[in-house]
C-alpha cells in the first residue's frame, strides 16, 4: 500500500467530523443572534395597523378603514 492510501484512511473521518463540528458551532451562533432584539423592532411594530395586521405604508390611512388613522 502506498504512503498516500494509508494516510487518506484515517483522515477522511476527521475531516468529516470537523465539518460537522463547525456547522452545528456555526448554527449555534446564529441561534444566539436569533434571539437579540435589533434596532427598528418597536418602530416596525407601530407600523402595524391594529385592526388588520398590515403594514401601513406612510403617514395616510390603512386599506381596511377600520384601524387607527383609518
Amino acid at each position: 500500500m502506498s504512503k498516500i492510501a494509508r494516510l487518506s484512511q484515517g483522515s477522511g473521518s476527521k475531516v468529516l467530523f470537523k465539518v460537522v463540528a463547525l456547522f452545528f458551532v456555526f448554527i449555534a451562533v446564529l441561534g444566539i443572534f436569533g434571539k437579540w432584539r435589533f434596532p427598528g423592532q418597536d418602530r416596525l411594530a407601530k407600523a402595524k395597523c391594529t385592526a388588520c395586521g398590515r403594514y401601513r405604508i406612510g403617514k395616510g390611512p390603512c386599506a381596511c378603514g377600520r384601524g387607527p388613522h383609518g
